[in-house]
């Protein structure tokens, strides 16, 4: 039995989700007549009170054809030093965009309405103009925290009585509603464009969607198009969507415990400094200074545990939908003994 807590990206798809995926009526979807890529797209722009929504292969292109909606050449996105846009996104944000990022030292990924006003550039014309600002939930550096919706208001008024666009990462948008009981329509009222990851935490194999409104979102078509993201009968990958939004959403609680269960057996463990906090499915800890890591990890894999090294002796374990009762009792038998 290998227990595989690298990433929550690694999660196969189950018998339901293939036995739905199977079935799924497709067509081309570039002609746009692929109907359950319709369906989906349509479903989840309902969802968050939006009018449209576009289905794309990864996360990151949706992104970074959001920060090109919302952007020109030489004008500059708000967002945290752990953003995934800056830091995971092979410096798409300059690349596809021509735009500068002007980064937040917020806490665990998140920042307040007060660090964005005083990161607003001046209107004068030698600085770059501040068009977006952007936000990540759960954060993935800050080890899947959560933000306080309230901030989100308030950085809306920042976005509004400043011209700006706000779009946030939803890879794990997910997490944070079932942890904090939060609904996709406040997520449509707060932000002008939102990602959601359809893999993850809900176990598709492939997929995440841009939403918003249709004056924001009419040249998303296109830019896919040139992002070389345009595909032909992926009806079969957004019937796996709609298996995700009816199957997997409320079980991520069950994630959310174990990540919990974990973290309370590392922290008594004396050879770990520090356990971030934990509310979702993200464990991020720290070993003593007098541990070496890559013989934890290699002890660990040892053991058919795999985990990631995050550097400077940092540490992550992500629970996911294909982490059992039965891995989760040996897991934290095995981290009883280290």
């Amino acid at each position: 039995m290998i227990i595989d807590l690298r990433s929550d990206t690694v999660t196969k798809p189950s018998k339901g989700m293939l036995d739905a995926m199977m079935s799924a009526q497709v067509g081309d979807d570039v002609f746009r007549e692929d109907p359950t890529v319709n369906e989906l797209e349509a479903r989840l722009a309902k969802m968050f009170g939006k009018d449209k929504a576009l289905f794309f292969p990864s996360g990151s292109m949706a992104n970074q054809i959001a920060i090109k909606l919302h952007t020109n050449p030489g004008e500059q996105v708000i967002c945290d030093k752990y953003a995934h846009i800056y830091n995971y996104e092979v410096g798409g944000v300059a690349f596809h965009s021509g735009a500068s990022c002007k980064l937040i030292d917020g806490n665990r990924g998140m920042f307040t309405a007060a660090q964005v006003e005083e990161a607003i550039n001046p209107p004068e014309y030698y600085y770059s103009k501040t068009s977006l600002v952007e936000v990540e939930n759960t954060t993935n550096k800050g080890g899947g925290a959560c933000w306080d919706f309230k901030e989100f208001k308030d950085l809306k008024k920042v976005c509004k009585s400043n011209n700006l666009g706000f779009h946030i990462d939803g890879a794990r948008i997910w997490n944070a509603m079932v942890a904090k009981n939060e609904t996709t329509l406040q997520y449509g009222k707060t932000f002008d464009t939102i990602s959601v990851c359809l893999s993850k935490g809900l176990g598709c194999p492939v997929g995440s969607v841009l939403i918003g409104n249709e004056d924001i979102m009419k040249q998303s078509l296109s830019l896919r198009k040139l992002f070389g993201g345009n595909m032909r009968q992926i009806g079969y990958l957004a019937e796996a969507g709609l298996y995700a939004l009816d199957n997997n959403i409320e079980r991520l609680a069950d994630d959310h415990k174990r990540a919990k269960e974990i973290g309370e057996v590392l922290s008594k463990l004396s050879i770990i400094k520090k356990v971030e906090p934990i509310e979702t499915n993200i464990v991020i800890f720290e070993l003593n200074d007098d541990v070496d890591e890559t013989k934890f990890l290699n002890n660990l894999n040892e053991k058919n545990i795999r985990i990631i090294g995050m550097g400077s002796n940092k540490l992550r374990m992500v629970t996911h939908l294909d982490y059992t009762d039965q891995m989760h009792d040996k897991l934290l038998e095995v981290l009883k003994v280290l």
